[in-house]
């Protein structure tokens, strides 16, 4: 069962061994931490899920240990561009506009937009039957700023929260009718919550999920991507993605390397060919 909670600001390190500690400095990074599969609290303290466990990964390929803060997923791309973060380890949607103000690694999930409702709402079949109803989205996302478009387009209400549980508890509530987000969240809170039910998914354009660096640091990004299409290259993100997601299709970014650094298409990307070295 979802249970509301606040987003926690409390910092966890996390390293492999003393050894590995002491190789570098520590990558500092945040999670939306109320964000499940990707990041949420676990029994007895601390954060867990997929994104936790793959930039654990990446760091101990890196030989860096990491920091990574839970906090509102509005409050990361400031983080970073303050200088608190190195990168965001968090699920970030890959769009031009965040393009040309930040570098992305090249995707390491695919993700596409899909609707959540309360078990026995009559479900959607686009965005005008939202007309004269409101929407709960998580504050700071390309969700809010869809679903404002959208909203101004279609006659509804957009409600934006701190957290995506804070979203999901709206539509339990009956003060939103629907909640809009990525698949992956909507399919994992369904299965928790036996009164949500995954709705309408918006399959037509897939998106990539990557790991954003500032601008002016282009040797993280690439030791960032070099580790997470090692980890693609010997399975290990299959694993994680079926650990925490479920199967994994033929042709899942987290599967998949594309060639160069960044992704393809969008500002930023690097098209020099390189060659990928695996411990």
């Amino acid at each position: 069962m979802i249970q509301r909670f606040a987003a926690v600001a409390a910092a966890i390190l996390l390293c492999a061994s003393p050894v590995f500690a002491q190789e570098g400095k520590p990558l500092r990074t945040g999670v939306d931490g109320t964000f499940p599969p990707h990041a949420f609290p676990k029994p007895g303290g601390g954060i867990q899920g997929f994104n936790v466990d793959v930039f654990t990964e990446v760091a101990k390929r890196m030989k860096r240990p990491i920091t990574i803060d839970a906090v509102s997923f509005s409050t990361l791309i400031p983080g970073m561009s303050s200088g608190r973060y190195d990168f965001i380890a968090a699920p970030t949607t890959v769009t031009k506009e965040r393009a040309e103000n930040m570098l992305f690694t090249a995707g390491y999930l695919w993700t596409y937009f899909q609707f959540g409702i309360k078990k026995g709402s009559k479900p959607l079949t686009g965005w005008a039957d939202l007309k004269g109803k409101a929407v709960a989205v998580n504050k700071g996302t390309p969700y809010e700023t869809i679903s404002k478009a959208e909203g101004t387009k279609n006659g509804f209400e957009v409600q934006a929260y701190d957290s995506q549980a804070d979203a999901v508890q709206a539509v339990l509530s009956g003060r939103a009718y629907a909640t809009f987000v990525g698949n992956t969240s909507v399919q994992y809170i369904a299965k928790q919550t036996p009164n949500f039910v995954a709705d309408l998914a918006l399959k037509g354009e897939k998106l990539h999920w990557a790991a954003p660096v500032p601008k002016d640091n282009p040797k993280l990004r690439a030791e960032l991507q070099d580790a997470l299409d090692c980890m693609k290259k010997d399975g290990t993100m299959v694993k994680l993605y079926e650990k925490w997601i479920g199967p994994s299709e033929p042709d899942g970014l987290e599967r998949t390397i594309t060639p160069g650094y960044g992704v393809p298409g969008m500002p930023g990307y690097d098209a020099t060919p390189h060659e990928l070295h695996c411990g």
